[in-house]
């Protein structure tokens, strides 16, 4: 079955939403439809604890901000992006507020901010420690009242709709006349997959953390989009800048990992290792407030040297009650463990967190591909540079939205232009697959080949061996992909072993350690 929207959006984070309010706006006759593979409110932005980056105080400077992005990013960051971002940052935060968001009031009535590693002032807006739940439940009572927004739960994109696909011709990595029509998506409750034209299609799919067997990321985060950007030929970059979270809970075997979040450092907790001590201070003159990836190698090191399972996060030495005010979801988590954080030390090990490469776009959010744009995590839009400063995501996420629906509401033209004829999906010869073990081991095989060898620290040797691994994987999977009928678990397996084979051909071209990307070789 084809379906016809006049702008597609993947995705129904704060990216996809975002962009879809804004749009559905400013452009109330065109029919928007917001696709995503989960529920209507799954996505990684409802697990955003910290909260929102922005220049609030008046002892605050756009400048101070701008400086602590580019020293995170290691200076690899698009310095006109930066300053883009930021500065459009109050603004879209009022526009936020007036939705409906609520943050933290401190008890002079103003908005109480926080303060995150890498950051030199208080400007986390936060609400509690379910900033981006608040934030998530915000734009979709906003969706709920825009009655041309259709939001489609449980459908799953496969692919984009190129020249591929209505001309069957071969088309190849940095050719210009690539157009995008839309995507084949799967009704996950049917299994049944239609044909979605548009001539608009946004990307915002977000992460890749289940590329990795430690995350903290949920379960859907399989870089759905950057893997089908990637098929399409789309420009991908940075992919080797993975960030690490310094303090993911400690609990083996447990995926996705349970964020404690930057925000308590920021508060004053203190990192110990197994003998009580602060281990952070002769590293960085900003000891557990340094930027996450120098926090991440840290605590590697430390791990490697001891022969520990954990550090440990200190809150004892904390105003209790206002602690358990700023942080009521990790208190009770850590209390379900029996750890009580008034006397207890909380053990914590690094997890991936948020990968800083993905599908290129411009400050228009713009990608290589015509009439294909992305917003969020799912791009690598030059902010973040080799590493991302804590709280920044969600606010890139709010003004690339913005600059998204403004440049389509410039150049409508676009809606005019006709189709091109686009096949049905083709099951032809394809069978129910015997075991599905077979797809369950290979993903499993990616996701700890990666933790074991792509991880914080590499070297030429490890991701040599982790490329044999994925390319094995790679042509078991797309031999299974040609002949059974397709699940949503053998999609998200081709897509994070994509993502893997990106983020190691991408480590393996480096000259240099910078930010998220940590070499020995380069030593």
């Amino acid at each position: 079955m084809t379906n016809h929207a006049d702008i597609l959006i993947l995705g129904s984070g704060v990216a996809g939403l975002s962009t879809a309010i804004k749009l559905a706006k400013a452009l109330p006759e065109k029919k928007i439809i917001v696709a995503t593979k989960d529920t209507k409110d799954e996505s990684n932005t409802r697990y955003a604890q910290g909260g929102i980056a922005v220049v609030w105080d008046k002892l605050d400077s756009f400048e101070s901000h701008i400086a602590d992005t580019l020293r995170a990013g290691d200076y690899e960051n698009d310095k006109e992006v930066v300053r883009m971002v930021i500065e459009n940052a109050p603004e879209r935060i009022r526009e936020l507020i007036s939705w409906g968001a609520d943050f933290d009031i401190n008890d002079k009535n103003t908005y109480d901010l926080g303060k995150e590693g890498g950051h030199s002032a208080n400007r986390i807006l936060h609400h509690k420690d379910i900033t981006g739940f608040e934030i998530q439940m915000t734009l979709l009572h906003q969706i709920e009242i825009l009655p041309n927004i259709q939001l489609l739960p449980h459908h799953f994109a496969i692919d984009l709709i190129t020249e591929h696909h209505t001309e069957g011709r071969k088309t190849h990595f940095g050719e210009k006349n690539i157009t995008c029509f839309g995507a084949y998506i799967m009704d996950e409750k049917t299994q049944e997959i239609d044909t979605y034209t548009a001539p608009v299609t946004i990307l915002a799919t977000g992460g890749a953390g289940q590329t990795y067997a430690s995350t903290t990321n949920p379960i859907i985060a399989t870089g759905d989009g950057i893997a089908m950007a990637y098929r399409a030929h789309a420009k991908v970059s940075d992919m080797q800048y993975v960030q690490f979270h310094p303090t993911s809970l400690y609990e083996p075997g447990k995926s996705p990992a349970f964020l404690i979040s930057e925000a308590v450092r920021g508060f004053g907790a203190y990192l110990r290792n197994q003998e009580g001590e602060r281990f952070m201070l002769p590293i960085d003159e900003r000891a557990e407030l340094a930027s996450r990836d120098i926090v991440s190698r840290a605590i590697d090191m430390e791990l490697n040297k001891s022969g520990a399972s954990c550090v440990y996060l200190d809150c004892t030495h904390l105003d209790q009650k206002a602690f358990v005010h700023h942080f009521p979801n990790i208190v009770e988590k850590c209390r379900s463990l029996g750890i009580d954080v008034a006397k207890n030390l909380i053990p914590v090990v690094p997890a991936m967190h948020y990968i800083m490469g993905g599908v290129v776009i411009d400050k228009w959010g713009k990608t290589s591909i015509n009439n294909l744009y992305a917003n969020g995590e799912v791009t690598c839009s030059g902010l973040h540079g080799a590493n991302r400063l804590a709280s920044n995501s969600l606010l890139e996420a709010l003004v690339f939205g913005h600059k998204v629906a403004k440049h389509i509401v410039d150049h409508q033209d676009v809606f005019k232009k006709n189709l091109p004829s686009i096949p049905e999906w083709n099951t032809e010869g394809t069978t129910e697959p015997k075991e599905m073990i077979l797809i369950s081991h290979n993903r499993k095989t990616v996701k700890y080949t990666m933790s074991d060898l792509v991880a914080i620290v590499r070297s030429d040797e490890r991701l040599n061996r982790a490329l044999g691994h994925l390319r094995y994987i790679y042509v078991d999977t797309e031999k299974l992909y040609k002949k059974v009928i397709l699940s949503p678990q053998i999609i998200e397996l081709r897509n994070i072993n994509a993502c893997a084979y990106l983020i190691v051909k991408q480590s393996l071209k480096m000259k240099e350690n910078k930010g998220g990307f940590y070499s020995i070789d380069l030593l």
